[in-house]
């Protein structure tokens, strides 16, 4: 009997506890005790006023139903964003509170982690809710192999090429290109050089071609190029980077920008490629989903001379051996440690923001693509939004079939990973840059195109490049 009162106790005293727990999370927060979480982002322009938008809805609605309020702060750019966030955490003078949310790369988020600030949100979040997302990006979130989730994703982006069809159309009339000639790496790269060879023989000036691509991100490139490739250029262990710079590939990847770079068949000049399609100093570019919203609708050549353009949204060209990856994008938020009303009340909110209806309204209206598997569908997102404009239609049903048809990537964070993809970024694009005002300046004194650029196209100037890229990033290797 003793014992049969004994279990009694024990199972009665379990009930109560969990009773008092489940009360003590209820009187967190509430209509009558309410509690103030902020979130610091870097949006901009369409993707701010979503954002925005979708904070007013949840104050309004969920969140006063609950007792979240959420205020919102965007913190520029993403440099920005980044600077301001670790002046936060290290207590700098000056510098504000931390946010109990912010939007965060792997790297940053790899970094602030190490300083013991952020929340294991695997702890908030059943199996079967991390189920629902895009099984990549809650694991871009895990660090060193570890099962914990450090990264909740909220939208993402991927690369996808945007062509001015106007211009393209009058070109492929005349020559017999087509779209399949878009499809590889080695394909555009050829058809750049038809298309300045093209538009040269249109005026008696003579080696006035015009460039036909150009690159937003050449980091992306790099490391996307080399893992179509087989190669993981940075090979990360536990948080620990062991560098691959393949020397062939790295040459293949060099063959497919800085060559044709120099000889004008490619350009960059303006911040971003769509500023490049504006001028018409390039009609087609390779950049992330999310910035093709700002696709221009016109060429403006001079103050008096403008045409209207059609926008064309194709795959990412890979190359013609590559495997089938695609890079993926896009910062997500972190939850930083507070007291117990500010975690759950952000996840509360990371949840209801990452709803089905809520993420695809962010997306269709910002260009970034929903994070849930089941809204990775053209079909669904239309569901959900029948309003979707033609040029919106075209990106997110890109961006989406890029999703479905490849593995997706993205390198494993590492200390100072975002100082070592910043060598990768400016290593090609630079030097392609200075060279390419040298070409000009010979072709002016009268020098052929394969006179002006000879020097630049040798093995051992390709040699002397590769070896100064090797042992830059070999100070970020771990020792």
């Amino acid at each position: 009997m003793k014992k049969h009162c004994l279990v009694l106790s024990i199972i009665m005293t379990a009930i109560l506890f969990s009773i008092s727990a489940c009360k003590k999370n209820d009187d967190l927060y509430s209509k009558e005790n309410p509690v103030s979480i902020t979130v610091w982002n870097y949006y901009n322009g369409e993707q701010i006023e979503s954002f925005n938008s979708l904070v007013e809805k949840f104050n309004k609605g969920k969140g006063a139903e609950k007792g979240i309020h959420v205020e919102c702060f965007s913190q520029g750019t993403v440099n920005d964003l980044e600077r301001n966030v670790i002046s936060a955490v290290e207590g700098k003078v000056g510098a504000y509170d931390v946010p109990n949310i912010f939007s965060a790369y792997p790297d940053t988020a790899y970094y602030v982690d190490n300083m013991g600030v952020l929340v294991d949100l695997s702890q908030y979040l059943t199996e079967g809710e991390l189920d629902l997302y895009v099984d990549s990006y809650i694991d871009e979130g895990r660090f060193n192999n570890s099962e914990e989730v450090k990264i909740f994703p909220v939208a993402k982006s991927l690369e996808i090429f945007l062509l001015n069809k106007t211009d393209w159309d009058k070109f492929a009339e005349e020559t017999g290109a087509t779209y399949d000639d878009l499809k590889t790496i080695e394909g555009v790269t050829k058809i750049a050089e038809e298309y300045y060879n093209w538009t040269d023989s249109k005026t008696l000036e003579p080696n006035d071609g015009r460039a036909f691509f150009g690159r937003d991100a050449m980091a992306n490139y790099i490391l996307i190029g080399a893992k179509e490739l087989g190669v993981d250029i940075f090979n990360v262990e536990n948080g620990n980077m062991t560098l691959n710079l393949d020397k062939e590939v790295m040459r293949k990847l060099w063959d497919n920008y800085y060559v044709p770079f120099i000889k004008g068949y490619f350009a960059k000049s303006g911040k971003f490629r769509s500023d490049d399609i504006k001028t018409g100093n390039v009609i087609s570019f390779v950049g992330s989903s999310s910035g093709a919203t700002f696709f221009p609708k016109q060429v403006i050549l001079s103050d008096t001379e403008s045409y209207p353009i059609l926008m064309e949204a194709l795959p990412n060209p890979k190359f013609s051996d590559g495997e089938d990856y695609a890079i993926q994008q896009g910062a997500g938020m972190v939850v930083t440690k507070g007291s117990d009303a500010e975690i759950k009340a952000s996840i509360e909110f990371l949840k209801w923001f990452t709803s089905i209806e809520n993420n695809i309204e962010f997306s269709t209206q910002s260009g970034y693509l929903p994070v849930l598997k089941e809204a990775n569908n053209i079909e669904v997102i239309e569901k959900y939004n029948s309003e979707i404009d033609n040029i919106m239609d075209k990106i997110l049903g890109q961006a989406i079939d890029t999703v479905n048809s490849n593995k997706l990537y993205t390198t494993n964070a590492f200390e100072n990973g975002t100082g070592a993809r910043v060598i990768l970024e400016h290593c090609m694009s630079d030097i392609a840059d200075k060279d390419r005002g040298i070409v000009v300046e010979r072709l002016k004194n009268g020098f052929t195109l394969d006179e002006a650029s000879a020097e630049f196209l040798t093995d051992e100037y390709f040699d002397t490049w590769y070896n100064n890229l090797l042992s830059e990033l070999k100070e970020f290797q771990y020792k």
